[in-house]
């Protein structure tokens, strides 16, 4: 009867190949043989969850045990949710059908602040109590990953236990534990949490007591356990050459964002970017040989079909052994008419070899990311990045026929003024001037010069996790003061919306406290924040109001230096100390060398690993 409702279901529906399953290289097991059922759910939409690499490299992990069976789940779209709640069914895992309520695990990536709201409807689309206190015992285990569990507290409340850090190791030794207790018959939830606890990389919120002060900032996080760590320490892979890395791809049925194979060159970031979380969290820097990513590469293109390879890393020029990777990889997909992309390059890495190589096949624009207009700020935000070397940059690409560059900035940056603002325009107008000095029988035909800018968010983890972000107003005056310094059409120019931006920063420095507001969201059916024909940056402001939240405390608060963060109860191996030596710095527009010149001391060699820049 239910296959008789779907199958009705999927002809009213946008896209139905996201529902139906079936696709080629997924994993099927036989579900009464094996000892733990994993669900990984994405909080999206299928066609973006299908494309994410930590999905696709946990999902390989743990089904490389035979014990185990990792099924998948994505978001419905509105209009399947729709139809999922009048005819009462649940979301269910693309592998078997089951309903996610029937799993033993069920877990998220948590990539972004905005899908809150989408996984908690997932929970509740398949008929899981929210909050982690209301569950049963024989319901699944809630366990959340990804970078947002790096402050993990304004969702604490709905998930049993958080992985923090790489998964690849950590969650089969989850699952090890889960089975061996089972069969031991010492398996309670009560009990389970408890040795979860333990093992390093999983928090477990429900076992930590939060206590806050009358400013409502928080006072303490105390363990209710003795046994327990008073900080997680994050997990890391130490070998990235030995770690498991899928061999097979699960090919979808529908388009997707990223239809192509992604090689993982390497983890971490060697720059030290003041605003980015990702530089600081993702340390410390660990690489993989060219011959281990050649022979990966060439695997998968095998096992998928797919005409496109897409390097991926923070940073990928400042991979160490770039010229032979590249050698490698042109040595068979020249002949193979297999593209090699890029993600943003650093313009003081980006060489004209580089360019040769990456323009020996099909590729389009470029993209480069200055992130401020001045170098005054550039210096500030420890970018490290000169005029001159995106000019340099920039000649080359024009040179070599590249008529498209893409320049991503931010805006709101600490001790911005309109003037860095200003700057913005006038580097994209020199970009422009440098494809006209390019003799005509090398460049393109017509240039473009495509600026996007980002709000500035305070993120956990960074040297600026202090700072107050711009008030909407601030942002406003400063989007349009841009709009009115670009005068060349030449020149087009895209921002974010400064009010998704601001909810972004509620949910990057909030506490347990938020929990009422997702809760309440949830309930009314807020969902896809992160797609903006869903945003409503009014029916936030009406729950926060409803909840007794001030959202200007956690976005427009510039918090203490000595104040307890939300997120102190992690420990990502980058010291608080260090944090606040590079704050220092930017006031003083002072810049910290890269890992490639000296180590810097940021802590996070500690947490060991084979890797080439931390000893």
């Amino acid at each position: 009867m239910q296959e008789n409702k779907l199958s009705g279901i999927l002809k009213s529906v946008v896209k139905p190949g996201r529902y139906t399953g079936g696709e080629y290289n997924r994993i099927i097991k036989d579900k009464d043989s094996v000892d733990l059922r994993f669900a990984f759910c994405f909080p999206d939409i299928y066609d973006i969850g299908m494309s994410n690499l930590g999905v696709r490299i946990l999902y390989d992990a743990l089904n490389r045990e035979d014990n185990i069976w990792c099924e998948r789940a994505y978001a419905p779209w509105i209009d399947m949710s729709e139809k999922m709640r009048e005819y009462n069914l649940p979301i269910t895992a693309a592998e078997s059908g089951d309903p996610l309520s029937s799993f033993d695990v069920v877990a998220f990536t948590l990539q972004y602040e905005l899908c809150y709201t989408t996984a908690l409807h997932m929970l509740k689309l398949s008929g899981i109590q929210l909050r982690s206190s209301e569950r049963a015992e024989d319901a699944p285990i809630i366990l959340g990953g990804g970078p947002c569990t790096y402050n993990a507290e304004p969702i604490a409340d709905f998930f049993d236990v958080f992985s923090i850090g790489e998964g690849e190791y950590a969650l089969v030794e989850f699952s090890k534990l889960y089975i061996k207790m089972k069969k031991e018959g010492t398996y309670t939830k009560k009990a389970f949490l408890h040795e979860v606890a333990k093992i390093e990389g999983f928090y477990v919120p429900s076992l930590y007591d939060v206590s806050y002060n009358g400013d409502g900032t928080v006072k303490a996080y105390t363990p209710i356990y003795d046994d327990i760590p008073t900080k997680i320490k994050k997990r890391i892979v130490e070998d990235l050459d030995a770690s498991p890395y899928p061999e097979k791809l699960v090919m979808p049925f529908v388009e997707t964002v990223h239809d192509r194979v992604v090689l993982e060159v390497y983890r971490g970031c060697i720059r030290g970017c003041r605003f980015c979380q990702a530089g600081m969290v993702y340390r410390p820097i660990r690489e993989k040989s060219p011959e281990t990513l050649c022979n990966q590469a060439k695997c998968l293109y095998e096992n998928s079909g797919y005409d496109e390879i897409s390097l991926c890393s923070l940073s990928i020029s400042d991979y160490s052994r770039i010229d032979e990777l590249t050698d490698g990889l042109l040595e068979w997909t020249e002949k193979e008419n297999v593209n090699l992309s890029l993600p943003s390059l650093r313009v003081d890495s980006f060489t004209e070899e580089l360019m040769n190589k990456i323009s020996s096949v099909r590729m389009g624009g470029i993209t480069f990311a200055p992130e401020a207009g001045t170098q005054r700020l550039r210096d500030a935000i420890n970018k490290n990045v000169t005029e001159e070397n995106l000019m340099r940059a920039v000649e080359i690409a024009f040179g070599a026929g590249k008529n498209g560059v893409k320049l991503y900035f931010m805006m709101g940056l600490p001790t911005e003024e309109l003037s860095d603002v200003a700057g913005i325009a006038d580097l994209a107008q020199k970009v422009v001037g440098k494809y006209y000095e390019v003799p005509k029988e090398k460049r393109g035909k017509g240039v473009s010069v495509t600026i996007s800018v980002a709000c500035f968010i305070p993120k956990p983890f960074t040297p600026f996790q202090w700072e107050a972000q711009d008030t909407l107003e601030q942002l406003e005056v400063k989007q349009q003061h841009l709009k009115e310094c670009i005068i060349d059409r030449k020149v087009k120019y895209n921002y974010h919306d400064a009010c998704v931006s601001r909810i972004e920063a509620v949910f990057a420095r909030g506490n347990r406290t938020l929990s009422k507001a997702l809760e309440l969201a949830c309930n009314e059916g807020v969902c896809f924040d992160a797609w903006d024909e869903c945003f409503s940056y009014e029916k936030w402001l009406d729950i926060f109001e409803r909840t007794g939240i001030d959202p200007a405390f956690f976005a427009n608060r510039a918090f203490g230096l000595d104040e307890v963060l939300p997120w102190d109860i992690i420990d990502c191996g980058v010291t608080k100390e260090y944090l606040k030596k590079e704050r220092e710095k930017a006031y003083l527009n002072k810049t910290t060398p890269s890992c490639a010149e000296h180590c810097n001391g940021c802590g996070a060699n500690k947490l060991g690993g084979k890797n080439r820049w931390c000893k």
